[in-house]
């Protein structure tokens, strides 16, 4: 999960992303902190990974001011994990992961869970690059400029 040097020297933005997040268990954590999880034993409990993993993933998404350690919210001794405002900006990314495994992962009408608008308890609407115009705007009509 740690930026290696060739991603530390990258121009591309997604191989430093894929270079701090694209480990399963850093997703899953941020994934839990939205669903409101703060606590090391809470994480530990809902992905079932090693203390020493999960410790180490929590130090990193700390490290990366994706997560923030602040004292328990009961006054208890514990500390607990928060999202940070540059992790509470994953929110898109979390959710275009989500959509894309609903479309392409489960079978019709098979059991998962679904992302709700607590205002209008519908499901939230799929997520598409858009145009200035506001029109969904395709991989093809794209192109990367690279520095030089």
């Amino acid at each position: 999960m740690a930026a290696t040097k060739e991603a530390e020297g990258s121009t591309c933005p997604v191989a430093r992303s894929a270079a701090l997040l694209g480990d399963r268990w850093a997703l899953l954590v941020v994934r839990d902190a939205f669903d409101g999880m703060r606590r090391f034993g809470d994480f530990q409990r809902s992905l079932g990974a090693a203390r020493n993993i999960l410790a180490d993933r929590l130090r990193r998404l700390v490290d990366a001011e994706i997560l923030a350690l602040q004292p328990a919210s009961d006054g208890s001794a514990y500390q607990e994990y928060v999202l940070t405002p540059r992790g509470e900006s994953l929110f898109p990314v979390v959710v275009a992961l989500r959509q894309w495994g609903e479309h392409h992962l489960f079978a019709r009408g098979e059991a998962r869970s679904v992302l709700l608008d607590t205002d209008t308890g519908k499901a939230v609407p799929y997520m598409a690059p858009r145009d200035a115009a506001g029109e969904p705007i395709a991989p093809a009509r794209t192109r990367v400029r690279k520095p030089r």
